[in-house]
């Protein structure tokens, strides 16, 4: 069974940075695709950010300039880069490792982006 932690959240000022990471476990890493989504409070959980097995990613018009997604196989491990950040920004990040129709989920992480 696949576990997905992540980790690197906190509280920030708004303009500031932060680097979540999400540590996998299993085998099917290298070929799953990967996502980062987020869930502010009131809302539904919208997705962030996502990296292919070959690399490909895409991001949320909100995100776009300011977020990056990253993944190193060799640790079983996936980043995103949030700079720039906002107060809507805030909410608990979850990770996704995806094959076909089989997804797996994180437990998630607070960012919190003061104003």
């Amino acid at each position: 069974q696949v576990q997905l932690v992540e980790s690197g959240g906190g509280l920030v000022q708004a303009g500031g940075s932060l680097r979540l990471s999400c540590a996998a476990s299993g085998s099917i890493f290298s070929i799953a695709t990967m996502g980062w989504y987020r869930q502010a409070p009131g809302k539904q959980r919208e997705l962030v950010a996502t990296i292919t097995s070959g690399g490909s990613t895409n991001y949320a018009d909100s995100v776009k300039g300011r977020f990056t997604i990253s993944r190193d196989n060799a640790k079983n491990t996936v980043y995103l880069q949030m700079n720039s950040l906002k107060p809507e920004d805030t909410g608990v990040y979850y990770c996704q490792q995806r094959l076909v129709s089989l997804a797996y989920w994180g437990q998630g992480t607070q960012v919190t982006v003061s104003s």
